[in-house]
């Protein structure tokens, strides 16, 4: 199973696994390599990969950080503070049986560019800054609720839900911005991640 679909993950540059592994201030570690780590962060827990052309993956379905759920303020804190440690980082979750998409970019410490979609509630509960390039190209990212009207006819909202992201945008996003990790040759990762578990998860099996 590869990195990717389903799931929420980290990019960040110049950093190690154990590096970002004690910034996750993940407990219960245990070395993994890619496949392993990646099925298991599926189920529970988060995996930090190996670096990969200089970048450091980190993903987990459930566990890799506990603002997911709309809550964009809580999101944008917790990059701010993972910002503050490594200066530059990428963030992207993407469900598609939810229609949850997010990503967001942080740079010298700042979250400068944020955007969720949540299609269980048709809400836009995270947008912050101006969209990228790689966003107006896709036509994705530009659009809030602030903009809808409750008079808007059905071709309206047709055009307005045209604008909202799917997984494969994600993915594009995450690409331009410096690595997907769906585009991870398969064994490349050369040496061991790591497993554990963010603080106050049970991961006592």
């Amino acid at each position: 199973m590869g990195m990717g679909y389903k799931t929420s993950w980290l990019a960040v540059p110049g950093a190690g696994s154990g590096e970002v592994a004690d910034a996750l201030g993940l407990v219960g570690r245990v070395a993994m390599d890619w496949e392993t780590g990646t099925r298991a962060a599926y189920e529970r827990g988060v995996f930090v990969a190996s670096p990969v052309d200089g970048w450091t993956l980190a993903h987990g379905r459930i566990h890799l950080d506990h603002g997911r759920d709309g809550d964009g303020p809580a999101i944008l804190s917790w990059l701010g503070a993972l910002g503050g440690r490594f200066g530059d980082l990428q963030y992207f979750s993407t469900d598609r049986i939810g229609e949850y998409h997010a990503w967001a970019r942080v740079e010298s410490g700042r979250v400068v560019r944020a955007y969720c979609y949540d299609g269980c509630t048709g809400d836009v509960p995270m947008r912050l800054g101006e969209p990228t390039g790689i966003e107006r190209r896709l036509g994705v990212g530009q659009r809030g609720l602030e903009e809808c009207r409750k008079d808007w006819s059905d071709a309206e909202w047709d055009d307005w839900h045209a604008g909202m992201p799917d997984e494969q945008h994600v993915m594009a996003i995450a690409r331009d911005w410096g690595i997907c990790p769906l585009g991870v040759p398969e064994g490349a990762p050369v040496d061991d991640g790591v497993h554990g578990f963010p603080p106050g998860v049970d991961h006592v099996s």
